[in-house]
């Protein structure tokens, strides 16, 4: 049974979803008007941890993520590089999937954008006002919180709280400070692209609405899970869940999952502070798979607190287990169709309750480096068919479950060939001064050498 810590109730919860086999599930995408950043792929990674988990558990996933494709920040983004909103946003729709695909993440089923669903938008307010949840402020119309009732579930906030220092849209004419804008009316100085017909004018949607719209038309009025960084907690998904369960009087999300925030020197990684870090930088310093696994090494709803020595000491553990498997691939050249050995069956069982307690990475982690050091103390000692067992259990935990994409053994040019042939030569005449002058070479090259069981040796590609 798989257990989630649900924002909503603060406490675990056994995960049930509404169909026997089969969950819904929104995440909040990006606003593509800047380069995509370890923020990011903190969000994403997690929930690609958490869709191939349940995949793995037998459940199918429709699982949706959403662009914010039209917003203030590209507005301005736009502006400055004097080209269109739409072109700016699909430039960082684009860097996304291009860094996002580095990091071995599955795609969503759809990934839908505000601009494909202004209709369903609008629809959505009208039924609001008909309801009387929205007014109108002119050609803006708003959503009134104080007839929400149990506006401040999730957050665990009360309006009266709130009030004194909030930051909010101040305007007098709201009935509410808290009130938030469903639709906002087109400024003059806004391009006409972004601005659509509507019964109250000429204008476009307010941030909140937008994921309240996509995840009731594609998903149904219930989804099984939501997710998104902590940082959306208050006011992005309260104001969801108030202006969905205003319209449909029926639960909007049965778990609630939020990642915790990436800190650098224990501060949140903010814009704002400048002390953000884009993929495409980070990637070119760091091997996306070495960044895969940094991000798994806490539990997602920890703060992360990057660092080129956690990033360093992540590297080193991964090169650890590449050359352990590329040792074990090469001394087993079949793979065995299913594991039937009972300590390897205890591990992979151990391995995936750690990952039915609330997807942790972390503890999963160390049951994938237990299979490791079974792989090192046996692979000069164990059956064929142990070490297929053992090869099958290792790329199943890393490949379906971590989303770590497995090493290639490297197919060496002529240089590098001629250098490992000496090298043996080397040692086979016990000549180690020669062998270790070889090996040198080697390693300046990039590359690093795994003496097989069999005395062959497999070069394998540093991270």
């Amino acid at each position: 049974m798989i257990k989630i810590y649900n924002t909503l109730s603060n406490k675990k919860e056994e995960f049930e979803p509404q169909k026997k086999n089969f969950v819904s599930m929104y995440v909040c995408g990006i606003t593509p008007y800047d380069e995509a950043h370890l923020g990011h792929a903190r969000a994403y990674v997690v929930f690609d941890t958490v869709k191939r988990h349940l995949l793995k558990r037998g459940y199918q996933v429709k699982h949706i993520q959403n662009f914010t494709d039209v917003d203030d920040k590209i507005i301005k983004r736009a502006q400055e590089k004097k080209i269109k909103p739409s072109e700016l946003a699909q430039i960082y729709i684009d860097d996304y999937f291009t860094q996002t695909d580095k990091l071995n993440i599955l795609k969503a089923e759809i990934y839908p954008r505000v601009t494909q669903m202004i209709p369903e938008i609008v629809k959505f307010i009208m039924a609001l006002a008909d309801k009387g949840f929205a007014y109108k402020v002119g050609s803006d119309v708003y959503f009134s919180v104080e007839k929400f009732k149990d506006y401040g579930k999730l957050s665990k906030r009360k309006l009266d709280d709130l009030k004194a220092g909030a930051r909010v849209d101040v305007r007098a004419e709201k009935n509410s400070a808290f009130d938030f804008a469903l639709w906002k009316e087109t400024k003059e100085n806004e391009p006409q692209e972004i601005a659509w017909e509507s019964p109250w004018g000429k204008g476009r949607p307010g941030w909140h609405i937008e994921c309240s719209v996509m995840s009731s038309e594609l998903l149904g009025d219930t989804i099984d899970i939501h997710g998104g960084g902590q940082d959306l907690i208050f006011p992005h998904h309260e104001n969801e869940i108030a202006q969905s369960e205003a319209k449909t009087g029926k639960q909007f999300v049965k778990y609630w999952i939020h990642n915790g925030f990436v800190t650098i020197n224990k501060e949140k990684m903010s814009k704002s502070l400048n002390n953000f870090f884009t993929l495409k930088t980070i990637f070119e310093k760091y091997n996306p798979r070495v960044v895969r696994y940094y991000l798994l090494t806490q539990h997602y709803s920890s703060p992360l607190d990057f660092s080129d020595a956690g990033l360093d000491a992540a590297k080193n553990t991964l090169q650890g287990i590449d050359d352990a498997y590329l040792r074990l691939i090469s001394s087993s050249k079949e793979m065995a169709f299913s594991i039937t050995d009972k300590d390897l069956l205890d591990i992979e069982e151990t391995f995936l309750k750690a990952l039915d307690d609330d997807f942790n990475s972390e503890k999963a982690l160390s049951y994938f480096h237990e299979l490791k050091n079974i792989i090192l103390n046996e692979l000069f000692t164990a059956s064929t068919d142990r070490l297929s067992q053992l090869r099958k259990l290792f790329e199943d935990f890393s490949e379906n479950s971590l989303g770590l994409a497995l090493p290639e053994e490297h197919k060496s040019d002529e240089s590098l060939q001629k250098l490992l042939n000496e090298r043996n030569e080397a040692r086979k005449n016990k000549n180690w001064t020669e062998s270790d002058r070889f090996r040198k070479l080697i390693d300046e090259k990039g590359y690093k050498i795994v003496d097989n069981r069999d005395g062959s040796s497999v070069l394998v590609k540093k991270i």
